[in-house]
């Protein structure tokens, strides 16, 4: 018996023998006997920071910061058009349950107690599973269905609508409810501005197989022209991979295989695609990477390359994945790489945990290992790409085998150069706003490389509903950037976009937000 194991019985059985923990009980085991022996507790650190000496390896697998506290679980996740974050999943004590509180946290401040603003959920409604995602011409963030308890028990449907105004830092109702009840519904930005809600089911045995359209002007639509089972109904109802596609309409890929364009104009239509994918599941992610393109993951260490950018959409092998990752998270890094974080080879079981993460490289197809994270992200569990250009990794549980009541910042390679922290180029000045075509000027600090376009998160459920990538052209005199915002908006649906700068040495500055449409 190694040394390490002698040390985990002889832990196990002391802990046991004190009444800490059951014999049973190993998840959390070193944190509680590290907690005993003094250490432990809160840390407080600015996202992206960590503490303590930087590892050799950094500029190749990144790092993960400590270990901070979070208010509820956050399982879902949003970037405010102000740069802060929205959550909410459980109560405080990381209950299944969005009826009480919710979280808007502040990056600039930390990770302290300080940098949590904890609100009070008055509108009555669960939000506990339901789909949110900003608005672009108001920038508030929509919320819709959610979670019900009937007779007792749990799991079933609201058709419930509300809002959270980011400006007043306030959660309403909204006075029109949705047509169709809907738990695990997802919700796509379409080119023109308006929110789609696709899938999700009405009861425990009912699947809602009809889409419906938001907009501030309109209301609510319902797409009746477009129900589909086999699309986002029966046979795919859970959080569906849903895309705004280069060619105006919605690209849709199923957990059975087959892929959809969904027409949202009028009164919707739906027609299958020719290209057939190996089966999925729900919880397995995927991301679109580039525009057009979909990094999505199948079963059995299996990922494809989707493209839709041509007249009929294909898929490439992606060879390499590793394992299999459910409830794992895929995210667009500010460089366009791939961050793939958490999961585990069984669904939502502490079985072949995936702590270490990796990272893919579109260019070149390749896969790197990266830095391992301490905790276990599995169900409800989060990543998210901020605007220092790290990434917020948070939560799981609620149920699972860890109630993650925590999160881990992730420093990506590109923001150190060896064992120091890289220096950043910095945009002195950018706009709040711009539209598609047009060219805007931008100030920088140093000589700039590469001008990246990366719409904000909101994520959930193994799935970020918004997040989108490009390079932008652009021109450059002096500190003076003319960068060319995208042509299209089906390649860049209006919303919110975070602008990054890179030097010559690939690192990228802190990004500006910025309104587009």
């Amino acid at each position: 018996m190694t040394a390490s194991k002698k040390l985990h019985v002889c832990s196990t059985l002391l802990v046991a023998t004190l009444g800490i923990l059951p014999m049973s009980s190993h998840a959390g085991l070193f944190d509680q006997l590290i907690k005993l022996l003094g250490g432990g507790g809160t840390t407080t650190t600015t996202p992206g920071t960590g503490t303590g000496t930087i590892p050799a390896d950094a500029a190749t697998k990144g790092t993960f910061g400590p270990v901070v506290n979070w208010p509820l679980i956050p399982m879902h996740v949003v970037v405010l058009p102000d740069g802060r974050v929205m959550s909410y999943g459980s109560d405080s004590k990381g209950v299944q349950t969005g009826q009480f509180i919710y979280d808007v946290w502040d990056p600039s401040k930390g990770t302290g107690t300080d940098s949590h603003l904890v609100l009070p959920n008055t509108t009555g409604t669960d939000v506990f599973c339901s789909a949110q995602v900003i608005v672009p011409s108001s920038g508030a963030v929509l919320l819709v269905g959610g979670d019900r308890t009937v007779k007792g028990v749990r799991n079933y449907s609201a058709d419930d609508v509300n809002f959270f105004d980011y400006r007043h830092n306030a959660l309403y109702a909204a006075p029109q409810r949705m047509s169709f009840l809907r738990w695990y519904p997802t919700v796509v930005t379409l080119s023109n501005g308006k929110i789609l809600v696709l899938g999700g089911r009405i009861d425990p045995n009912t699947p809602a197989p009809t889409p419906e359209l938001y907009s501030d002007e309109e209301g609510w639509t319902v797409l009746n022209g477009a129900t589909s089972n086999d699309a986002y109904g029966l046979r795919n109802w859970s959080y569906p991979r849903a895309y705004q596609a280069p060619n105006g309409k919605v690209f849709v890929t199923t957990i059975w295989g087959g892929t959809y364009y969904l027409d949202a104009s009028g009164n919707g239509s739906v027609a299958a695609t020719s290209l057939k994918l190996t089966e999925s599941d729900f919880y397995l992610p995927s991301v679109m990477y580039a525009p057009g393109k979909i990094l999505s993951f199948r079963k059995f260490n299996k990922a494809v390359s989707i493209d839709i950018n041509g007249a009929t959409p294909t898929a490439t092998t992606v060879t390499g994945v590793g394992q299999d990752r459910y409830h794992g998270s895929a995210t667009v890094l500010a460089n366009g790489q791939v961050l793939v974080n958490g999961g585990s080879m069984v669904d939502n079981v502490a079985n072949g945990v995936a702590y270490q993460a990796k990272i893919w490289t579109p260019a070149t197809k390749a896969w790197t290992v990266a830095a391992t994270a301490s905790k276990m992200r599995l169900y409800h569990s989060i990543s998210l790409l901020l605007p220092d250009a790290t990434v917020l990794t948070a939560g799981g549980g609620a149920p699972g085998p860890a109630t993650n009541l925590n999160a881990e910042v992730y420093t990506p390679p590109y923001l150190y150069n060896g064992t120091s922290k890289a220096v950043r180029p910095v945009i002195q000045a950018a706009p709040t706003a711009t539209t598609w075509g047009a060219n805007f000027t931008a100030t920088v600090d140093s000589g700039v490389s590469r001008v990246t376009f990366i719409k904000t998160g909101s994520v959930t459920h193994t799935i970020d509903f918004d997040q989108r990538f490009m390079d932008l052209s652009y021109t450059s005199s002096g500190g003076t950037l003319t960068i060319q915002a995208p042509t299209s908006a089906n390649a860049a649906p209006p919303g919110y976009y975070m602008l990054f700068v890179f030097n010559s040495a690939g690192v990228p500055s802190v990004a500006k937000i910025i309104k587009l449409g």
